[in-house]
């Protein structure tokens, strides 16, 4: 099968002034902010295509902020968005709260601490990993199908689960420091294959970070 490259792009910036972790819940809608991210995203990729790229499929996880993230791009691309759950953000026992270092003080939650390498708060980072690139399997298929050699597929996804996937891919141990991740908002992990389906590299860009300085940083967004 042609080369292809599947890119895991996390959605913008999300209003969310009571910086509660959200997760699935939801109503979280895209901020001014996220919405001229998306924007420099649909011309970054709108730029690609005008010098050759073949970028032939798109999706997006169910949640609002990532199908609004979605909408530019197709717009730009003249796609249409398909909905993927298996790129939706990971289960999360926090969802709802303000994460702070009060909040986890606090004994009721002590049990969901107990094992941060699975993690016992949420989904497990394997499961994560695995529904993603499950997903990323079938886009990279589909793509090939609609573009023939070179062509490209967008996912629209979230922080932990795109970050899980790319540790994974690399064969790096998935437990980690949430701090560390190498994931910002509307960053691309491009996950490039081989004409076998084999990965062969990934990739990492930010074409919003102009856009980065200003932005919320809330963990799980």
């Amino acid at each position: 099968m042609p080369q292809a490259t599947v890119h895991l792009l996390r959605h913008g910036e999300v209003h969310n002034p009571d910086r509660v972790l959200y997760g699935r819940l939801p109503e979280f809608h895209l901020s001014g902010l996220g919405q001229q991210m998306a924007g420099v995203l649909a011309d970054h990729f709108a730029e690609r295509a005008a010098q050759g790229a073949k970028i032939v499929h798109l999706a997006a996880s169910p949640l609002a902020r990532a199908q609004e993230t979605a909408r530019p791009i197709a717009g730009a691309l003249n796609l249409e968005i398909a909905t993927e759950a298996r790129i939706i953000e990971a289960e999360n026992y926090f969802e709802g709260l303000h994460v702070s270092k009060a909040e986890l003080l606090k004994p009721k939650h002590w049990p969901k601490l107990c094992n941060p390498f699975r993690p016992s708060w949420g989904e497990p980072y394997k499961q994560q990993a695995a529904r993603v690139m499950a997903a990323v399997q079938d886009a990279r298929v589909r793509a090939v199908e609609l573009g023939g050699d070179g062509a490209e597929a967008i996912l629209v996804s979230h922080q932990l689960p795109i970050w899980a996937t790319r540790l994974s891919a690399e064969g790096k141990p998935l437990w980690h420091d949430p701090r560390k991740r190498e994931c910002t908002l509307t960053s691309l992990t491009s996950l490039v294959f081989d004409d076998a389906g084999t990965l062969v590299r990934v990739d990492y860009s930010e074409p919003a970070a102009a856009l980065l300085a200003g932005a919320s940083s809330t963990p799980g967004a």
